[in-house]
């Protein structure tokens, strides 16, 4: 898992964001998670109906990362110490216990990876200014009523017009 590049998925974003929002208004987050996935890491005494809930709370867990890939964290279970690992396609949800507030997370369309070509097929910065520097030109002449089109004079600017 490669949490150098952004992730396609808004859900760890998403995910982060809704953490600290729970624990600016001092709810405790919890999150529950598809244990059914392959790559999941939790204490399987603990599922139930292929979930589990986890409480996310600074007094809950050590060594708590929200990645783009995955939530890992350390924390103990019956007494025994285990690292848990939720990649971030297996989050469900994330909620406050008090109240319940927080988003379930459904299937998500995943933005398409760009491809390689891709940069071939956009217009240069160069291009693009120089186009709207011509349809301003012209936006210009057609207002004066002017058919000729004259070179810009200095920076462009903006006019009020009543």
């Amino acid at each position: 898992m490669d949490s150098s590049r952004p992730s396609l998925s808004s859900r760890p974003y998403l995910a982060r964001a809704l953490f600290e929002w729970l624990l600016d208004h001092d709810l405790t987050p919890h999150i529950v998670v598809d244990a059914e996935h392959p790559q999941v890491e939790v204490p399987r005494q603990f599922v139930q109906n292929g979930q589990i809930v986890l409480n996310l709370s600074p007094n809950a867990v050590r060594e708590l990362a929200m990645e783009n890939d995955a939530i890992s964290f350390e924390a103990r279970f019956g007494g025994q110490p285990m690292r848990v690992m939720v990649p971030s396609d297996a989050l469900v949800a994330i909620y406050g216990r008090e109240n319940g507030v927080g988003m379930v997370f459904g299937h998500e369309p995943v933005m398409p990876q760009p491809a390689e070509s891709a940069e071939d097929e956009l217009p240069a910065l160069a291009e693009v200014e120089r186009d709207a520097d011509t349809s301003q030109e012209k936006e210009a002449s057609e207002e004066k009523g002017e058919g000729s089109r004259r070179p810009p004079k200095g920076k462009p600017s903006l006019r009020v017009i009543k």
